[in-house]
């Protein structure tokens, strides 16, 4: 399914879109569909949330905008030409008299969102807690949120931490079920087409590569002699060692890969996902102009796959909140191994 998502991403990000979305070349015309800016206004980020349109007036609220530019500058998004800003053609904010691009820390819809998630998935997890700090769980089953959390966490534990991380699982649990719970709660408001939902956040590939590069500290900082060695000196012929270091530098490369690949899988399925789902609505606006019959036909077809699609997504949120979650557990457990030797002397004794 992540390959087939990848390809048609690949495809979407190809295809001779009409020219003036987001302020590139000419505006399409009056009463069409301009696709480029339909399918990549919704999953890009924004100094604006944009909430919905009446009769051809967006509806949105005003982010806040913090650049340093010769001092620090604070003002809202509605704000930003009374500013002395403006957007270019890439949508980000650039100086209206210079053209320079200052430091942007921006609150963007991105960020608005990531802070919204973990806001929530905090409050989600104290409120677990409190179920726990209120009754005796040797004694009583939990009921409701607090028992689908339950599930959800024994899952984790049990059937991806423990059995991918072995011996000292315990120390790296509360990163890895942050980092599924995270994914999985940011997946699920993708999906949400209506606010505080809508937002591409696992879609975005710096909040990707944070989450990979969380996963390359784990690995490398905590790794054993045993995993240092394998990757300076592995027990290779001495020909593939010295005096050119072949197998060193590709496990050195190896070692940058696996992050790698993490951060773009994540980010090319959610993405992918996304501009799907778009696609299969944008088809009733293109075939409005083909006549009642065709568009009207056309429309439910559109319609029927579109809850098809979203029933998927909800299927593939979970899927890549554990598949993420596995392979950094498997990463870790291979910093962690032990000699053979040693295992069975462990073993033995």
């Amino acid at each position: 399914m992540h390959r087939i998502k990848t390809i048609l991403l690949l495809l979407a990000l190809m295809l001779p879109f009409p020219a003036g979305a987001s302020g590139h070349g000419t505006p399409s015309k009056p009463g069409e569909l301009d696709m480029q800016s339909y399918l990549f206004g919704h999953v890009s980020d924004a100094y604006e949330w944009h909430i919905t349109t009446i009769n051809g007036h967006p509806v949105s609220f005003p982010l806040p905008c913090i650049v340093i530019d010769d001092g620090l500058h604070v003002f809202l998004s509605n704000h930003i030409e009374e500013s002395g800003y403006r957007l270019n053609e890439e949508g980000k904010l650039v100086n209206a008299a210079t053209g320079e691009r200052p430091i942007d820390i921006s609150i963007t819809k991105n960020a608005f969102s990531l802070i919204l998630s973990s806001i929530l998935l905090v409050a989600l997890i104290l409120w677990t807690a409190g179920w726990y700090r209120k009754h005796d769980a040797m004694k009583e089953a939990p009921r409701g949120f607090a028992g689908l959390m339950e599930m959800l966490i024994s899952m984790v534990t049990d059937d991806i931490i423990k059995e991918g991380v072995g011996k000292d699982y315990e120390r790296y649990a509360p990163y890895l079920l942050t980092a599924f719970f995270f994914i999985f709660l940011n997946n699920l408001l993708g999906i949400v087409p209506f606010f505080p939902g809508g937002a591409n956040v696992t879609g975005n590939i710096a909040v990707t590569l944070c989450l990979a590069l969380c996963t390359f500290l784990a690995v490398n900082l905590f790794g054993n002699k045993h995993y240092y060695k394998d990757i300076f000196w592995p027990d290779v012929p001495t020909w593939l060692k010295v005096p050119l270091p072949l197998m060193p530098l590709i496990e050195i490369i190896g070692i940058f890969t696996k992050p790698f690949s993490l951060m773009v899988r994540l980010f090319a399925n959610i993405l992918a996902g996304h501009i799907m789902l778009l696609g299969v609505v944008a088809v009733i606006f293109v075939t409005a102009k083909l006549g009642p019959a065709l568009n009207g036909s056309m429309t439910v077809i559109s319609v029927l796959f579109g809850v098809f699609m979203d029933i998927l997504e909800l299927l593939v949120a979970f899927i890549q909140a554990y598949v993420f979650t596995m392979l950094s557990s498997v990463f870790i457990g291979l910093s962690r191994q032990e000699p053979e030797h040693e295992t069975k002397i462990e073993t033995t004794k």
